[in-house]
Order: C-alpha cells, then sequence, then structure tokens
C-alpha cells in the first residue's frame, strides 16, 4: 500500500510537471507531439519504476533481409537436425532388432544340428517350425531396416543441404551444429550396422555348417540302410 501511494504521488508530479511545461512552451503541432511522445513514455516509466502494473512497450525490430535468411536457415536446419535425430534412432533400433533375431535364429539352428538324429519325429517338427518361424522374423526385421536407412540418407542429405543453406547465407553456427549432427548420426549407424554384419557372418557360418552335417546325416542313415539289405551270410567271417 505504502509503494502504491508513492507510485501515486509519482504520477501526479509528472503528470503536473507536463502540465507546467505544456503551459510554458508553446511549440508547434510537429514538435508538440513528440514531446508527448517522450514525456508520456517518461511517466509510464517512471509509474512502472514507482511499483504500479503496466503493459510493458514492445519494441519492433527493423530487420533486414539478411537477417530474416538468416534466420529462416537456422530454423531449417533446426528442423532437417531434428528428423536426421529421429531416423538414426529408429533406424539403430530396427538394426538393433534384426541383429537379435538373427542371432536366435543361429542359436535355434545350432541346437537342432546338435539334436540331430537324437529327436523323435513330432520334436524334429515342433523345432523346424520354430525355426522356419525365426526366419520370417528375421526377413520383417530386414526389410524394415531397408526402409528405414532409406529414410534415413534421405534425412542426411536434407541435412546437408541446410548446412549448405546456412553457410552461404551467413549462419556459421547453423552450419556447424548441422555438419556435426551428421557426422555423429553416421558414426553411430555405422557402429550399429557393424553388429548387423557379424550376425549376417555368424548365420552364413552356421548355414554352412547346417548343409554339412545334414550331408553328414544323410549319408549315415544310407549307410546304415545299405546294411540293413546285404545278407546275413556276407556279413559272416569266413
Amino acid at each position: 500500500m505504502a509503494a502504491l501511494g508513492r507510485s501515486s504521488v509519482y504520477y501526479n508530479f509528472f503528470r503536473s510537471s507536463v502540465r507546467v511545461l505544456f503551459n510554458g512552451f508553446k511549440p508547434t503541432l510537429r514538435k508538440r507531439s513528440r514531446w508527448t511522445n517522450v514525456l508520456t513514455s517518461g511517466v509510464a516509466s517512471v509509474a512502472v519504476g514507482g511499483g504500479l502494473c503496466a503493459v510493458p512497450f514492445k519494441q519492433v525490430d527493423n530487420l533486414s533481409y539478411d537477417s530474416l535468411i538468416k534466420r529462416a536457415a537456422s530454423l531449417a536446419t533446426d528442423s532437417s537436425n531434428s528428423f536426421l535425430s529421429q531416423t538414426t534412432l529408429a533406424l539403430i533400433e530396427a538394426v538393433t532388432e534384426y541383429a537379435k533375431a538373427v542371432y536366435t535364429l543361429v542359436s535355434l539352428q545350432q541346437r537342432y544340428l546338435e539334436a540331430l538324429g537324437k529327436l523323435t519325429r513330432a520334436e524334429e517338427d515342433a523345432v523346424w517350425q520354430a525355426i522356419i518361424g525365426q526366419r520370417a522374423r528375421v526377413s520383417d526385421t530386414k526389410e524394415e531396416c531397408r526402409r528405414l536407412e532409406s529414410i534415413w540418407s534421405t534425412a542426411v542429405t536434407l541435412c546437408e543441404t541446410a548446412a549448405e543453406a546456412a553457410y552461404v547465407s551467413g549462419a556459421e553456427h547453423a552450419c556447424v551444429m548441422a555438419k556435426t549432427n551428421i557426422q555423429v548420426a553416421q558414426s553411430q549407424v555405422e557402429e550399429v550396422q557393424r553388429t548387423s554384419l557379424d550376425a549376417d557372418k555368424k548365420l552364413a557360418e552356421t548355414k554352412v555348417m547346417e548343409v554339412e552335417r545334414m550331408a553328414q546325416h544323410a549319408a549315415s542313415l544310407q549307410s546304415s540302410d545299405n546294411e540293413e539289405d546285404v545278407p546275413e551270410a556276407y556279413l559272416r567271417e569266413d
């Protein structure tokens, strides 16, 4: 309440001062308008300083075309950086899921090969159903990786274009940020892709092992059948 009272006193004092100034001086219409603006602004400033609630004055900057272009280039780099960040995260997750699916398939195939010839017909069918289902999952996740890789490549190209636009418009900071984000994204994707390549390599090795073990198993079954077909007389020693 005391502050409000002091503010009222300040405001009345300056209002009186303005009245005295205008009564003492008789400027032209243009000068009077200018003095009115100046004094009114001064009174509003003091009133705010005294504690009164007032709507702040907003000054509009006169921006040049260069400033507007720089701001637009910065906005373009911000948007492209966000696009690149989201697609990078999505691609990393998809490639990680693909690698997990491949290693699960490798594990199933290895277990089947280890138990080859020891499983019943029903157990063997169940294992093969699991292997077939996992192969379908591997195929689906690989297709998803290809789709996201295409989007990610587009995001990288867009970010590079935005960085170039920022550079030529004079927004050096936005250009540096965009190029840094590109390098980080490429590094992260390359790292997760190495994991995917290792999984593919392990799957290829397991396929080779599967062919060899299946061939050996087939040869063993054929040899056993041939021994059963040989007459007992040929098996006895002379």
